[in-house]
C-alpha cells in the first residue's frame, strides 16, 4: 500500500455505501452538492466514500469534488449493472477494460457514435494495474464468482428491452450497461486520475430486468463491497 494514496470510492447505491462505511473509521464528513463524503480509513487504506446518486451528471459532479476537495489519487466506482454479454450471469463481476457513453450521438458532424465532440477519444481506458489487481482480488475474495474484464457502456437509461440491449452490443460491443461509469471515467480522464469500474451483474438488461433487479441488487452490492474493501488494501 502506497501511503501517499487516497482512494475515492463512489457507489450509486446507499446499501453498498452503508456496508463499506460500517467497516471504516470515519474521520471527517463533508456535504457538497447534496452528497455526503466520508473521509477516513478502510482497513489500512486512506479513503473517501460517497454515494453519488443515479445518473451521469451526479456521477461527474461527485468525481470532480473528489478531485478538487480531496485530491484523490485513484477512483473506484462500484455498483450493479445489466449484462450485455451472454457469458456474464447474474452475480458475476465485470471489471472495466474501458468505458463509453452509449447515449452520445454527434454522428451528423462526423464523430463516431459514443464520442463526445472535441475530446479526442471515445473510449476511456481504465488503469491497467488497477484492473489486474481487481481481478486477482475478486478471485481471492469471491472464488465462486466469475470475474470478467470487459467494456462498460453508460447512459441515462435503465436498459430493460431486448431491442435496446441488442443495439448496445452491435454498436459498442459492450459487456455491461449502467448509468454512471462513463462520466466518472470521463472526469478521471480530464483530471488524469487512474480509475476502475467494478460492477456486479444484477440483471440481463432485457425484458426480465424489471423482475430480476430488485431480487439481486442486495446480493450484488454485498459482493462489490467485499471486493472493494480488500482491493483498496492492495492499491
Amino acid at each position: 500500500m502506497n501511503t501517499m494514496s487516497k482512494i475515492g470510492i463512489i457507489g450509486a447505491m446507499e446499501l453498498e455505501v452503508e456496508s463499506l462505511k460500517a467497516q471504516m473509521t470515519v474521520e471527517n464528513t463533508t456535504t457538497r452538492a447534496n452528497m455526503d463524503f466520508f473521509e477516513g480509513k478502510l482497513g489500512e487504506a486512506d479513503v473517501v466514500i460517497v454515494r453519488c446518486g443515479i445518473g451521469k451528471v451526479n456521477a461527474a459532479i461527485c468525481t470532480q469534488i473528489l478531485a478538487d476537495l480531496y485530491g484523490v489519487t485513484h477512483v473506484i466506482n462500484t455498483g450493479v449493472a445489466g449484462s450485455l454479454n451472454a457469458k456474464l450471469d447474474i452475480g458475476d463481476i465485470l471489471i472495466s477494460k474501458d468505458v463509453i457513453h452509449h447515449d452520445v450521438d454527434v454522428r451528423v458532424f462526423g464523430y463516431p457514435l459514443g464520442e463526445v465532440p472535441q475530446l479526442g477519444t471515445r473510449e476511456f481506458t481504465a488503469d491497467e494495474s488497477m484492473v489486474t489487481l481487481a481481478k486477482e482480488t475478486c478471485t481471492e475474495v469471491i472464488p465462486d464468482c466469475q470475474a470478467i474484464v470487459g467494456r462498460v457502456v453508460s447512459g441515462d437509461q435503465f436498459i430493460s428491452s431486448k431491442e435496446v440491449k441488442d443495439a448496445l452490443i452491435a454498436n459498442f460491443q459492450g459487456d455491461c450497461a449502467e448509468m454512471e461509469g462513463a462520466s466518472i471515467a470521463h472526469t478521471c480522464y480530464l483530471n488524469k486520475i487512474p480509475f476502475v469500474i467494478i460492477r456486479a451483474i444484477s440483471d440481463k438488461a432485457d425484458d426480465s430486468a424489471e423482475m430480476d433487479y430488485p431480487t439481486f441488487e442486495r446480493e450484488a452490492a454485498k459482493h462489490c463491497a467485499m471486493l472493494t474493501k480488500e482491493f483498496v488494501q492492495k492499491l
